[in-house]
């Protein structure tokens, strides 16, 4: 994880955040780490630090234990709930958010617009690309000229998709309180919690590895 780590997010920098900056980044990342600790069929979480790097002031590292080939729809809708972990802590914690939840919002957001434009994964678009697919070739020809309607429902469905994920993230946030807390106390201690102590600190049960095929 440590070299993953070096290889996503880059080599720590020498940032020193404010008290008040380093708890915030503390209840950020614990609000991913909860999300995903808590929520049936999220990859595992590996490690959560709040040690500023290249790309990010902290990072929750999650991975599958087995690599995936495909992903479902309700595969995707966790990896939005787990981004919006974060930012919903905040929300929680101060009542207020902040810009750390920029690349966040980037990738839930295509995550959705995915989901709804190009899985067809939306009741009401249906199984129709309305957006253009990364390699378009004659058997993959990707969307076909749409309607401004059609584009505005694409946009309504993307909204309904994180508005639903952010509902459901805020009740299991604010049920869960106490563990939100006691990670990102363990969180500012150590600064870098691995997978077992993560878990530990929000006194969450890994939950076991499924048995190779």
């Amino acid at each position: 994880t440590d070299a993953l780590e070096k290889i996503v997010l880059g080599a720590p920098r020498g940032v020193v955040l404010s008290d008040e900056d380093r708890r915030r980044t503390a209840y950020h990342e614990s609000g991913h780490a909860i999300v995903g600790m808590l929520t049936p069929g999220a990859d595992p979480v590996r490690k959560v630090s709040i040690i500023p790097r290249t790309m990010s002031l902290g990072v929750t590292l999650s991975a599958p234990d087995q690599e995936r080939t495909n992903y479902d729809e309700e595969y995707l809708t966790t990896r939005i709930r787990v981004a919006l972990g974060g930012r919903v802590a905040e929300e929680l914690v101060y009542g207020s958010i902040s810009a750390g939840a920029e690349s966040d919002i980037q990738q839930l957001t295509a995550i959705a617009r995915q989901m709804v434009g190009r899985w067809g994964m939306s009741r009401a678009i249906g199984p129709i690309a309305v957006l253009p697919s990364e390699a378009q070739n004659p058997l993959l020809p990707g969307a076909s000229q749409t309607s401004e309607r059609t584009q505005q429902l694409v946009d309504e469905e993307v909204r309904r998709i994180v508005d639903d994920a952010h509902n459901a993230v805020s009740t299991l946030l604010a049920d869960h309180r106490d563990r939100l807390d006691s990670l990102t106390e363990a969180l500012l201690a150590a600064e870098t919690l691995d997978e077992d102590a993560a878990y530990e600190a929000a006194r969450v049960q890994r939950e076991p590895s499924p048995a190779p095929a």
